[in-house]
């Protein structure tokens, strides 16, 4: 497993994810509302900065990067795969939720995100 304490990152991606930090979407402010603070069993961050992208949040001791997807993502795949693909290459995993699971079933999320927690840190 790689060392995720250090990943690299652009210092333009550093000022968005300042930026993104203070302007989260209401979604993203749920989602950190129900998992900050440890409540997971582990340290999250949130906005965080990895090569010239921003993930929405990550868990460092893991490796694993969080995306909550609205609809902006519902056009752009292709590109979202290709960011998700070169993160990964730093031995970065990835889960994604949408919206939609976020609003109206936080509960499941949050079983599915512990779940897969424990079994990374297994």
């Amino acid at each position: 497993m790689k060392n995720h304490n250090i990943l690299p990152y652009t210092k333009d991606a550093r000022k968005l994810a300042i930026q993104l930090r203070k302007n989260m979407t209401p979604t993203e402010k749920i989602f950190w509302n129900a998992t900050k603070g440890s409540r997971l069993g582990v340290v999250m961050r949130r906005q965080m900065p990895i090569l010239d992208y921003i993930v929405d949040f990550y868990i460092k001791d893991i490796g694993l990067a969080i995306e909550i997807d609205g609809s902006s993502h519902d056009n752009n795949t292709l590109v979202d795969g290709l960011r998700q693909a070169r993160i990964e290459k730093l031995g970065v995993n990835f889960v994604r939720f949408t919206n939609d699971q976020i609003t109206h079933n936080l509960p499941k999320v949050i079983l599915q995100l512990k779940e897969l927690i424990d079994e990374v840190k297994a």
